[in-house]
């Protein structure tokens, strides 16, 4: 028979190790923002803890199901399983989503296969910053407000392969 204070610990530590998990993805995800400005101590602990949460979060996922299976006979009604089997769910999305650059995934879509008009029929305003590259006698030029979404034009300028950036 579980001892209520060895159950009573491992209830308490379930959703503090599954807040752990997610907190190790959420952390970086919000400060390193692209649309919002970092301090620079925060973003220092928000680049330490997307470097550690992959491996922190699946220590706290694996924890928090060791410790649910270990307290399960003990857990009585259904408000304090179902409350269990969500911090796992929560435990283990924070381990998956520390593996994923969801910026990468939902902002910075490299251009492929931009489309080309002649200088003198572009749209660009006179104070447009652009982008120029020149390799032997051909060049492009690539607006930066075109390029600001994707951060990355993927092109080929003289039979050479060219990632443009900034």
């Amino acid at each position: 028979m579980q001892s209520s204070r060895v159950l009573r610990i491992a209830v308490t530590l379930v959703p503090l190790l599954a807040l752990i998990s997610f907190a190790c993805f959420l952390y970086p995800f919000f400060v390193i923002s692209p649309f919002r400005r970092q301090g620079a101590k925060e973003l220092h602990a928000a680049l330490f803890v997307a470097q550690i949460g992959p491996w922190l979060s699946i220590l706290c996922a694996i924890a928090c199901i060791a410790l649910v299976i270990y307290a399960w006979p003990g857990l009585r009604g259904w408000v304090r399983r179902s409350g269990s089997i969500l911090c796992i769910l929560v435990a283990l999305l924070g381990a998956v989503l520390t593996r994923l650059n969801l910026y990468e995934q939902m902002l910075f879509h490299p251009i492929r296969g931009p489309q080309f008009e002649a200088a003198a029929h572009a749209k660009i305003d006179a104070d447009d910053i652009v982008l120029a590259v020149r390799i032997h006698n051909a060049s492009r030029a690539y607006p930066i407000r075109e390029i600001a979404y994707h951060h990355v034009v993927n092109d080929t300028l003289a039979g050479v392969p060219i990632a443009a950036t900034y």
